[in-house]
């Protein structure tokens, strides 16, 4: 007997490469993949001018991102963006009209807010793809929802929000049919149609549980990498193990061997994977 109903996803048109650079935009959902992408080795730029939920800041973020003359333009020519969505909420300055990314702790009296519609926030995520792709023809997009609940607006206002964004994205790769190099995957399905249970959740039971995460990441992994990034993930994780590992005598014989060898390892990985991330 089959237990729990698993959201399939097949295989994406792409492959991600061993080690490459990755640029991840969106709610703090994509902070915890990215910390994935990093913790195994992925150069990778998360939320570079903070979190962002609504289409707009994402918009807002790339712009910023691709004018920026930061040490972030050395990787204007990142060839794989993931964008996660959050919500479709926003905030607007009264005195300007204009949407914030963040309020910066300013009286709430001083904004009003407002729901982006589902031709609003395609019209955002239109605009953000564009822009990627003039900086990176063939950049690869691909666009996520958060499965994090927004327990502020209540829970069925949460729904409608997710639904605005799923139909926007939905509406979005219809239009980019054409195209190619956009694409869609489930994280938010994965969650809340296959996990569907509050042990995957964390103590706020709202965010998913580090267990959950893990298991989208696998997911995401048998998705989209290919043989030589799982290889590179493969190759890397003992090395990392190492050197993370705290020994119950740090000035030990052994132990210090075992760092010399350690280091020897990382050094020759390092050759053969220039770009690696070994924060």
């Amino acid at each position: 007997m089959e237990f729990r109903t698993k959201v399939e996803t097949g295989r994406a048109g792409f492959r991600i490469g061993a080690c490459e650079e990755v640029l991840l935009v969106g709610s703090c959902f994509a902070s915890e993949i990215g910390q994935r992408f990093r913790d195994n080795g992925f150069p990778a730029t998360v939320n570079p001018y903070g979190t962002m939920y609504n289409p707009a800041s994402i918009l807002h973020t790339l712009e910023r991102f691709f004018k920026s003359s930061s040490p972030f333009g050395e990787g204007l020519g990142v060839r794989l963006v993931f964008l996660t969505l959050g919500t479709n909420h926003v905030y607007r300055l009264k005195e300007t009209g204009e949407i914030v990314d963040n309020c910066e702790k300013r009286p709430a009296a001083l904004f009003e807010e407002e729901e982006l519609t589902v031709d609003e926030c395609a019209e955002y995520l239109r605009k953000a793809v564009e822009l990627l792709r003039a900086n990176q023809p063939d950049v690869q997009v691909v666009m996520t929802v958060s499965p994090i609940r927004y327990r502020k607006y209540g829970y069925h206002e949460s729904q409608l929000s997710k639904a605005t964004l799923l139909l926007a994205i939905d509406k979005l790769l219809h239009l980019t049919s054409d195209i190619g190099h956009l694409t869609y995957f489930p994280a938010y399905e994965i969650v809340m149609d296959e996990l569907r249970d509050y042990r995957f959740y964390a103590a706020d039971m709202l965010h998913p549980s580090e267990q959950a995460v893990d298991y989208i990441w696998e997911r995401l992994v048998g998705w989209c990498f290919s043989d030589e990034a799982i290889a590179f993930m493969d190759e890397w994780r003992p090395i990392r193990q190492a050197l993370t590992h705290r020994p119950f005598n740090p000035e030990s014989e052994e132990y210090l061997r075992f760092m010399q060898q350690t280091h020897e390892r990382l050094a020759a990985f390092k050759k053969k994977y220039p770009t690696i991330n070994c924060g």
